[in-house]
């Protein structure tokens, strides 16, 4: 069974992350992820950073993943 913990895991291994934090019920998540990896990006390429992250898993495991994806400077206001 897929777990938050897992997931969060999963995206700390593929992004340096000031902060990660993943709640969900086994098939449905919801994910806050805060990273420098972000400057810059539009958020579909933040989502796919993430994609990217948790591979095969998100075609898989994951049935939804909902997700904010935010700079430091962002996660501060």
């Amino acid at each position: 069974m897929v777990t938050p913990e897992s997931i969060q895991a999963s995206i700390t291994a593929g992004i340096e992350c000031q902060h990660c934090q993943v709640a969900g019920d086994g098939q449905h998540f919801e994910a806050i992820i805060v990273s420098t990896a972000f400057d810059g990006l539009r958020s579909i390429r933040r989502h796919q950073l993430v994609y990217a992250a948790l591979g095969d898993r998100m075609r898989e495991e994951i049935h939804a993943l909902s997700m904010k994806t935010l700079t430091p400077d962002e996660w501060k206001v």
